[in-house]
């Protein structure tokens, strides 16, 4: 079964960003630094599973930074866990969609991930994150 795994929102701080999220009743569950993304980020977990995932751009010229510079902070992406990540590459693929990532890298806490092209999903940046 598919859900949505979290959804990620470019901030300036995520230490400033969390004590929102944190008065909501989330809690974070710890910091990641992806530097093959140029992101800092932290998840805050709220009940059923249900996460935010807060991200700090390490500089301008990364995606999250140049996201922030463009349209400010906000949501960023929606997160979808999938079973098979390459299965379902695979399967876009053959009906058309654009994906960023052609074959899945690695992302925070060592999950594969990738990302579909707004394009063809509507104007919504979707990361496809493999679960367990």
């Amino acid at each position: 079964m598919t859900r949505i795994d979290h959804i990620g929102i470019a901030t300036q701080s995520i230490e400033e960003a969390s004590e929102f999220w944190a008065m909501l009743g989330f809690v974070s569950s710890g910091d990641d630094t992806v530097e093959s993304q140029g992101v800092k980020i932290r998840y805050m977990e709220g009940d059923n599973e249900s996460r935010i995932e807060l991200l700090e751009p390490l500089g301008e010229q990364t995606p999250v930074g140049q996201f922030i510079l463009k349209r400010g902070a906000g949501v960023q992406q929606v997160a979808v866990s999938v079973k098979d990540i390459d299965d379902t590459i695979s399967r876009l693929l053959s009906n058309g969609v654009n994906m960023i990532n052609q074959e899945p890298v690695e992302g925070s806490g060592g999950h594969r991930i990738a990302f579909i092209h707004p394009s063809s999903t509507g104007g919504v940046l979707v990361e496809l994150v493999e679960g367990d």
